[in-house]
């Protein structure tokens, strides 16, 4: 038999029902106390049980993630980011592939669906700005990502194109001047998509350094092809194409591990000849070799923050408050593609 309320509420040194509105996120707790209750809960391995909760409270202490892909590191991370706290608010979540097609975005925020949870965190990829009123359903609901903004929900994203601005600074203040760009969306698409929002922030930094952009540079691929293969077919073709380059931005880290392996195929030094760096500081790209200097969004930070906006519209009553917007900072970890020592970060 597991560990019980019981048991957080002695390690703890508090009453059961202190542990009770600590899980049900009541709000009047003192913050000492919740630390100590969310510690035992930790130690103990303490899991509620969810079933009767929803008997007694209508809720079933289970929350929904839709994402596109769990093949995609990015995302595989982040639903373990979101699933580790969710846990610390004592919720379960139940990870919904959508594979990043309309029709499963759709089901995602159909209105039978989010009826079994208490809530649906949701990263679309093939919904846009004109479908922003399909998120206006009857159930709590945080958006995450790019795609679709000025919603009626909470939406939670990254600093795409500030990030990518100062990644290229990055490799601007290490001496490149013929910097790549791999990750360029093939059919113009959506202007709020990442690639287009991290293509502004690379022609900002290009245009503030007084550097021309050149188109050759420019490297598209299928968003499909977000992948090692789509990283390493375009970095091969620029290298074949006899086009001068010192460094290369990739718009994901899986477009970057990629372009690493293409450019030791084609004979050019990692970070002597071309230095590389990506985006969203997934953990393979520490492994790397070189390891490889990446953005890191704030993953975990993104993760927790969606989770709390969604605990608070769980909990909302009455009318609720306007839909808000955030986004956590960005930082650039520095590693050995772009000359510097492997962080541990």
């Amino acid at each position: 038999m597991g560990p019980t309320m019981h048991d957080v509420a002695r390690v703890a040194g508090v009453s059961i029902k202190t542990v009770s509105n600590v899980i049900n996120d009541y709000p009047h707790v003192r913050p000492a106390t919740r630390d100590r209750v969310t510690q035992a809960i930790e130690q103990l391995d303490y899991r509620p049980n969810l079933s009767a909760r929803g008997l007694r409270s209508g809720r079933t202490g289970v929350i929904g993630l839709a994402v596109p892909s769990l093949r995609e590191n990015y995302f595989a991370e982040l639903a373990d980011s979101v699933i580790r706290a969710a846990e610390k608010r004592g919720l379960g979540v139940m990870v919904e592939q959508t594979s990043g097609q309309r029709e499963g975005e759709l089901r995602a925020v159909s209105t039978n669906r989010p009826r079994f949870l208490d809530g649906l965190l949701f990263s679309p990829v093939s919904l846009g700005q004109a479908d922003a009123e399909t998120l206006a359903i009857d159930a709590p609901l945080v958006l995450l990502g790019e795609r679709i903004f000025g919603g009626p929900t909470d939406h939670v994203t990254m600093h795409n194109t500030s990030s990518a601005e100062a990644a290229v600074e990055h490799l601007l203040e290490i001496g490149r001047r013929r910097i790549a760009l791999i990750g360029a969306d093939l059919h113009g698409g959506d202007e709020a998509s990442s690639a287009n929002l991290r293509l502004k922030g690379y022609r900002r930094a290009l245009e503030r350094a007084g550097i021309a952009l050149d188109p050759a540079l420019v490297r598209p691929t299928e968003m499909s092809r977000w992948n090692r293969a789509g990283g390493a077919d375009a970095a091969h073709r620029l290298v074949r194409d006899g086009v001068p380059f010192d460094a290369v931005f990739a718009l994901s880290d899986t477009l970057g591990l990629g372009v690493l392996r293409a450019l030791g195929e084609e004979g050019l030094r990692v970070p002597d000849d071309v230095a590389v760096i990506a985006f969203d500081n997934i953990d393979e790209s520490k492994f790397s070799v070189p390891s490889m200097t990446t953005v890191d969004p704030g993953r975990d930070e993104i993760a927790a923050i969606a989770v709390d906006r969604l605990i608070v519209r769980i909990n909302e009553k009455g009318e609720r408050r306007p839909p808000e917007t955030f986004k956590p900072d960005f930082r650039i970890v520095r590693r050995e593609s772009t000359g510097f020592p492997s962080s541990d970060d």
